[in-house]
């Protein structure tokens, strides 16, 4: 448990922001099935843009879900206050400043994990969206911009000593991508130097290496991304885990399928017909690889066009499977 502002956080499992990914049906689904802390799509800074489609589903607010956090992205840093008090307005009740992001076309324009580079343009960003909102404010970022200028030590600091009220770190720096193994040692570190919340983020995805990573990096929580596709139970599994140091009984196939069906249904509704078919065929991929993979199945599945051919597809799958044997979560 650990505060966020005046929120309490009673799960040491958040859910990583993820574009394409966290948006509201599945944000509402992990904080369901156990996430502490679940953190939106990340919303550019540039307010010109929200009135695209793609703007408009991630600026949803979800009433649903407290506290609602709201990741924002960019590299001007009035731009970031003005993005911060008009999400506020909206709904937000903590603004996430991303400063993890190592997509390209993120970090081209100076955003993202691209501002590690400029701890001068990191400090008047951080000062000028926590001074323009009365919302606690949290930072994402990694341990650097390359492994030759690890500087997320001095970043947390100074975040901490600039107000911001709760720090998640990546173990990679920006140029690694999501490749290699991830350093956890940076995060030890910061753990040492801050007393703000500190949350661990990078490659966990099981109860043994979420309480590792939280042993050894001294972290308050950890935080999970691609660990979640596909897996969204992983934050009860997990939560589980670190209260009682025992696992869960393992997830049935029939829940599984539950689970998935009720995210085609909020994927259908949030979207509508035509785009959240589409965007239901990447997480039926994800949720199959953790179930039985089926190549054939996702290739046949993903030619589908509309709503009731996916769920009668779905229904099909594992009735035909005839999976009765209890699964136990493992990465996919």
């Amino acid at each position: 448990m650990f505060q966020i502002g005046p929120y309490t956080i009673d799960s040491k499992v958040i859910l990583a922001p993820m574009a394409g990914i966290t948006d509201q049906p599945f944000r509402r689904l992990c904080k369901q099935l156990g996430a502490g802390l679940v953190v939106s799509e990340m919303v550019t800074s540039d307010t010109t843009l929200w009135n695209s489609r793609k703007s408009s589903f991630r600026l949803t607010q979800d009433t649903e879900i407290e506290p609602r956090s709201v990741q924002i992205a960019g590299g001007d840093a009035q731009m970031m206050a003005i993005a911060a008090k008009m999400n506020v307005a909206r709904g937000a009740q903590i603004i996430d400043i991303n400063m993890g992001c190592p997509a390209k076309k993120v970090c081209k324009k100076a955003a993202g994990s691209a501002l590690l580079r400029d701890e001068p343009l990191v400090r008047e960003i951080l000062h000028a969206v926590v001074n323009a909102v009365d919302v606690p404010v949290t930072l994402k970022i990694r341990t650097g911009w390359d492994k030759q200028s690890i500087n997320a030590v001095t970043i947390a600091k100074m975040a901490e000593d600039i107000g911001i009220s709760a720090l998640a770190v990546h173990g990679r720096t920006k140029a690694c991508g999501f490749k290699g193994e991830v350093e956890y040692q940076t995060i030890a570190d910061i753990a040492k130097v801050i007393d703000i919340p500190l949350f661990a983020n990078g490659d966990i995805n099981s109860p043994e290496k979420a309480a590792q990573v939280l042993d050894f990096t001294k972290a308050d929580a950890v935080m999970l991304g691609r660990g979640a596709q596909g897996r969204p139970w992983i934050f009860r599994e997990i939560d589980h885990y670190l209260k009682v140091g025992e696992y869960l009984p393992a997830i049935e196939i029939q829940e599984v399928k539950q689970i998935l069906t009720d995210h085609l249904h909020a994927l259908h509704l949030f979207y509508g017909d035509y785009l959240g078919v589409r965007i239901a065929r990447k997480h039926v991929g994800w949720y199959l690889q953790s179930v039985q993979h089926n190549k054939v199945f996702r290739v046949s599945f993903n030619k589908l066009d509309t709503k009731d051919k996916q769920l009668a597809a779905i229904d099909k799958y594992f009735l035909d499977a005839q999976l009765t044997t209890p699964l136990r979560s493992t990465a996919a």
